[in-house]
């Protein structure tokens, strides 16, 4: 084969990649079934997905920042009010129980903490907001447009998703969290098209999370304004 019918052939492949013909369907669904491997997972092949298909990482939310201090400090600040937010309004206007017994393992645990901060920062953190925000936004945007309507529906899509991937491990009150926090970083995302202003934000919130368990005041932190 000559180099430029190789050229060719691997221009078309990158083509049907990028598009939802047989090979971009199927491209989609090995993506979903990595994902339920985890997030890391279904970021890998997302990437490798990029690559081959010669997406640009900037149509996945992962352009350089203008500046990393404005995307690290309110990305931190972000998650961490956030989840209080969710912790202490959200979660009980929807009748959630104020312990999460899922992880509640996690209580004076600094070994079990130890063990779960690695999986926060790579499969959630960057993970998951590849998976669940960046990866379907584009999928959608190419889809529908990039109108204002277009934007709703992947916010809503990535939502139903995100909430549904909590639901196994940590039942209806984990994917009540999961579509809140789904709804809200969704918004975020499409508002600023930047995941790593997200990945920050995902991050810290976990880890708020986390550090709310570990010194045992999820039920302190759940009562602050309903008893």
């Amino acid at each position: 084969m000559s180099e430029p019918e190789a050229l060719t052939r691997d221009t078309i492949f990158a083509h049907e990649l990028r598009g939802f013909g047989p090979v971009g369907v199927l491209a989609i669904l090995v993506i979903l079934v990595a994902g339920l491997l985890g997030g890391w997972a279904g970021a890998a092949v997302i990437l490798l997905w990029a690559y081959r298909s010669g997406t640009p990482w900037r149509e996945l939310g992962l352009a350089r920042p203008k500046s990393w201090t404005w995307t690290v400090i309110p990305g931190i600040l972000l998650g961490a009010a956030l989840k209080l937010l969710n912790k202490s309004v959200l979660l009980p206007l929807f009748g959630a129980s104020p312990t999460n017994q899922a992880y509640h393992f996690l209580v004076g645990n600094p070994a079990a903490v130890a063990q779960l901060v690695p999986y926060i920062l790579v499969s959630a953190a960057v993970g998951e907001e590849i998976l669940y925000r960046g990866y379907p936004f584009e999928r959608l945007g190419k889809l529908l447009g990039g109108g204002a309507s277009a934007k709703i529906v992947a916010i809503v899509v990535t939502a139903v998703l995100f909430g549904l991937a909590h639901l196994s491990g940590q039942g209806r009150d984990g994917a009540i969290q999961g579509a809140i926090v789904g709804v809200l970083f969704g918004a975020a995302y499409a508002a600023s098209g930047n995941l790593w202003l997200l990945m920050f934000t995902h991050a810290s919130f976990d880890l708020t999370a986390v550090a709310i368990i570990y010194f045992d005041v999820e039920t302190r932190v759940a009562h602050l304004f309903f008893h």
